[in-house]
């Protein structure tokens, strides 16, 4: 018998002992080695500045192609996944995508362990006979909850039926998680809510103001509520007198879907006589500049409300303001730093006195932080995802929705009572430290403490573009990116909708890195794939209306010189008023809007001759400074000083935006 013959003849190791070796082997040390070495990789502007040297910005490009082919792999396994999830191109799609993959992949290993824990306890019941789902020899058990078939499909009686090549995991129940979302990311055909309910934003390029807080002496800074509490004030002292009581189901729970004024009153009337609420928001980012809170979930211990605060926008602050402000009243949330500045930006409504589950379980050292993860630990419950990413702007609500809703928070309170009591019986790591539930407070409390601030717009704002950075850009590229970026922000200010919706950063770092410079390349690149550029693309048809690109890439630019031998630039001067064409309506086209984008950032410079270098005739590029360029960015309060009264003065701070939108309208 052959050596390959004798090879395949020997037995297999059990898969238990394959498991082992795979954990202690070469997979274990290798995600050791990864762990350290990352740290060693510099960071924020360290970063930027290794960029420009080839020894640290090759092998970093080597292995971000790499993982993004990896994600891609992962994300295009449909047999795994019930459908293709495409890796999103956005860095903070992606994070979301990530862990969203992540715990799709524990939930379903923790479904496997339940069910084969519970397989297992059926089949050692006496006077039972063993369940023949088990494969002996290799250790593992089929734990999708049906006997195993044979090849022809029928149920096997006995343990001696086929054996199973690989462990399956278990899936999600499909009556409760279909295969694919019900309600998408973006339903176009919704009308937007700021006209349908007239809702007033403020996008102007100003410090955002918060009219409701006052200021500090010097009117440097804004004095949140807490700064006059302690942390202290807030924790609880009879914790262990708190019994624990498991909430009703949701169908035996009253609720109340809030979409009048005087069911918004009686909210607010039942709140002032509660002690504590469970709180959670749904938002939507997409289809609005700075973004918009489209439900308010709230629960007690006896009720379930959602308020539409699309339609009672205006309402939402003026009643239920006081009461989150009150200290004497505990606001239970989970992961509540963004609906923090929600709902401070949208209602002035500014919290005290919250609890954050989130924050319990990073200190109570829980294996997973999400909702999902603590409301199956703690409550015993499932919760149903599908419609965590929904387009929440839809109305009327479905049931579905409805109900996803209603689980965010109804559970929140119960969750609040066994944290705590856990927070209690955990022992200090240190004297020094506080105790554990004191931390819980100290860090909810500084999540209160922040304020919301407006995104500025600044002439290097472009240099935080996802993607420039590793992009190899030269000038005339760089030139284009910062004068697209612009036109960009002041349309999606001026329209309303988030600057991803307008043109996307993909397509415009695309465009910037193959400068098109006719109309149908320009074309090409963004038509039929973005619904606001497509829309008004349509009269795009002369080959003059993409002088635009052409002029750009003759743009001095910071940190960079050079020319070309084969194409040397040629500075024209500004064009006049007269050879502007005008036309009574606005423009209608998207290389126009380029077109005078890329002139009004030429009349700001002077025209100066490019001078060529003696030693090559091609472009010479330096080393883009990006931590000096970086420090010119200014975000929210710090610029209060610099940018004016902030929202006080919403006539004057809004004309600069008036007067940029006619030059760059696309309407």
């Amino acid at each position: 018998m052959s050596e390959e013959a004798m090879k395949v003849d020997q037995p297999q190791p059990p898969r238990t002992e394959a498991l082992q070796t795979l954990t202690e082997g070469p997979l274990s040390s290798s995600i050791s080695k990864l762990s350290g070495s990352s740290r060693g990789i510099p960071s924020n502007l360290d970063f930027y500045f290794y960029r420009n040297f080839d020894e640290f910005k090759a092998p970093i490009e080597q292995i971000t192609e790499q993982s993004q082919s990896m994600l891609g792999s992962v994300g295009s396994s449909a047999p795994i996944w019930g459908k293709k999830m495409a890796v999103p191109q956005d860095l903070d799609h992606e994070y979301d995508w990530l862990v969203n993959v992540n715990d799709e992949v524990l939930e379903r290993f923790d479904s496997s362990v339940e069910e084969f824990k519970r397989i297992r306890n059926e089949a050692e019941e006496p006077k039972r006979p063993m369940i023949a789902d088990f494969d002996s020899e290799n250790g593992f058990q089929l734990v999708c909850g049906k006997k195993k078939k044979g090849p022809s499909g029928s149920a096997s009686a006995n343990g001696d039926s086929t054996q199973v090549s690989s462990v399956k995991v278990a899936t999600k129940d499909k009556k409760t998680v279909g295969t694919k979302p019900k309600v998408p990311f973006h339903i176009p055909t919704i009308r937007r809510p700021q006209e349908e309910f007239n809702i007033y934003f403020n996008n102007s390029n100003q410090p955002f103001e918060h009219a409701w807080l006052q200021r500090s002496e010097d009117d440097q800074r804004f004095l949140h509520p807490l700064e006059k509490l302690s942390v202290l004030d807030f924790v609880d002292t009879d914790v262990g007198d708190v019994e624990p009581v498991k909430p009703p189901s949701l169908e035996s729970t009253p609720f109340k879907l809030v979409e009048e004024v005087k069911d918004l009153k009686e909210l607010a009337a039942k709140l002032r006589g509660v002690n504590e609420f469970a709180v959670d928001l749904e938002h939507n980012q997409y289809r609005s500049f700075q973004g918009l809170t489209c439900l308010m979930q709230i629960s007690t211990r006896t009720e379930d409300f959602i308020v539409d605060t699309l339609k009672l926008r205006i309402h939402v602050g003026p009643y239920l303001r006081e009461v989150f402000k009150d200290p004497a009243k505990r606001k239970v949330m989970h992961g509540a730093d963004r609906d923090i500045m929600w709902l401070q930006r949208d209602f002035g409504i500014y919290i005290c006195n919250l609890f954050d589950t989130g924050q319990a379980s990073r200190v109570l050292k829980m294996e997973r932080n999400s909702l999902e993860y603590l409301l199956h630990q703690l409550c015993g419950v499932t919760a149903n995802k599908e419609y965590q990413n929904a387009d929440w702007r839809l109305r009327p609500l479905p049931e579905e929705m409805v109900r996803y809703a209603r689980e965010d928070t109804h559970y929140l309170l119960h969750m609040y009572d066994l944290m705590r009591t856990m927070l209690c019986l955990m022992p200090k790591e240190s004297e020094n430290l506080d105790t554990p539930l004191v931390e819980v407070y100290k860090r909810s409390y500084d999540i209160c403490m922040h304020l919301y601030e407006k995104e500025l717009w600044t002439e290097n704002s472009y240099l935080h573009i996802y993607g420039l950075q590793g992009a190899g850009f030269n000038a005339q590229q760089l030139a284009i990116v910062s004068g697209l970026c612009e036109w960009r922000d002041v349309v999606a200010r001026f329209e309303d909708e988030s600057t991803g919706y307008i043109l996307p950063n993909k397509t415009l770092l695309e465009i910037a890195k193959q400068m098109p410079v006719t109309t149908s390349k320009l074309k090409r690149l963004v038509k039929s794939k973005h619904p606001y550029i497509e829309h008004n693309l349509a009269s795009v048809n002369k080959e003059d209306k993409l002088e635009q690109i052409r002029s750009s890439m003759n743009f001095p630019f910071p940190s960079f010189t050079g020319s070309s031998e084969q194409s040397k630039p040629i500075i024209k001067a500004p064009a006049t008023s007269s050879e502007i064409p005008h036309s009574e309506g606005p423009l209608s086209d998207l290389s126009s809007s380029f077109q005078n984008c890329f002139q009004s950032r030429k009349r700001n410079r002077k025209p100066r001759e490019v001078k060529k270098s003696l030693e090559s005739c091609g472009l010479q590029v330096k080393p883009f400074d990006y931590e000096a360029a970086k420090r010119g960015v200014i975000f929210g309060a710090k610029s209060v000083k610099d940018a004016g009264a902030g929202e006080r003065c919403k006539e004057p701070e809004f004309r600069r935006e008036e007067k940029i939108f006619r030059r760059y309208s696309l309407k």
